[in-house]
């Protein structure tokens, strides 16, 4: 996983991994919840809600649709509806219900949740990059599986008291023997589900997550607060990669006094970085002469961070 604050490189270094990775023989996996569609643009093909697609030999990228996630959400819904309680047809009721529910502001985040741990479940790839959103929408989804585990957990209980009183209740009536509670096996298999993707995100031995930063006083701050929070929701912190570093041979030519100025704040914060994170820079990317996209470009980045 590659993690920052938004503009900084997360996703070139996303498809610039996965190139690598791909170019050694792995069939790799790059896929993003941003619905930005940065993906799309760096690799020049249009992938936004197709699934994962064949970028290149062992390269697939996948881009997560989230309305049309939502929309199946819905009909998984419906058909569990009538599959339960044995309808012909989902009721007026019920419907406009499960209308108002899509327009709900956590579904969006929800459906890119349910997406991901599709993803990370299924299989089939022997790596996957995630380019995760900016910072704070990142803790907010590496988050949702604590917060999930804890509601299914209340709600699975209450079901199990419910269970009961009706095998009681089923008992006094002498009725036949209850079918087995599909609400409760559904219950159960999305925590099951959950934890398996959470425990992969969280394995030390499986997953690793690095933040992209810049030379600059905010985002080393921004970045310093961030790992203490990812580290509470136990993201395996493996490692930091400065971006966009200035070469500092351009001090030896003629060069605009701006340009000077940001040479000079750069050595300063290159050194701030050196102190503060200690033994954990991975790599040192320099500005690259023009934007990431195309494969070209994607080999010529890989080859500054690979090497």
């Amino acid at each position: 996983m590659f993690g920052g604050k938004g503009g900084l490189g997360k996703t070139t270094f996303s498809a610039a991994t996965a190139y690598y990775l791909a170019k050694q023989g792995k069939r790799v996996l790059v896929f993003s919840v941003d619905p930005q569609a940065s993906l799309s643009d760096i690799f020049k093909k249009d992938i936004f809600g197709k699934g994962p697609t064949e970028i290149m030999p062992n390269l697939y990228a996948q881009e997560i649709d989230a309305d049309r996630r939502v929309r199946e959400y819905q009909q998984e819904i419906r058909k569990k509806i009538i599959d339960m309680y044995g309808m012909n047809a989902i009721p007026d009721e019920i419907e406009s219900y499960i209308q108002a529910a899509a327009a709900e502001p956590a579904m969006e985040e929800s459906a890119i949740f349910d997406e991901v741990v599709d993803i990370v479940v299924q299989g089939g790839y022997d790596y996957y990059i995630y380019d995760l959103v900016p910072l704070g929408h990142a803790l907010y989804y590496l988050s949702m599986a604590s917060v999930y585990d804890e509601w299914i957990d209340k709600i699975t209980n209450l079901r199990q008291q419910m269970r009961e009183y009706d095998q009681v209740a089923a008992v006094i009536r002498r009725d036949k023997e209850l079918d087995e509670d599909a609400i409760l096996n559904e219950l159960l298999y999305i925590k099951e589900r959950i934890n398996k993707s959470s425990g992969i995100l969280t394995d030390k031995e499986k997953t690793a997550f690095f933040f992209v930063l810049t030379p600059e006083e905010m985002i080393i701050n921004d970045t310093l607060k961030a790992a203490d929070l990812f580290a509470k929701f136990d993201v395996p912190l493996s490692g930091y990669i400065i971006n966009r570093v200035l070469p500092p041979e351009l001090r030896n030519q003629q060069i605009p006094e701006y340009l000077k100025n940001r040479l000079t704040m750069q050595e300063h914060y290159l050194k701030v970085i050196d102190e503060v994170f200690k033994g954990q820079i991975l790599a040192s990317v320099p500005e690259m002469e023009r934007d990431i996209t195309g494969l070209g470009m994607i080999e010529k980045l890989a080859d500054k961070m690979f090497y």
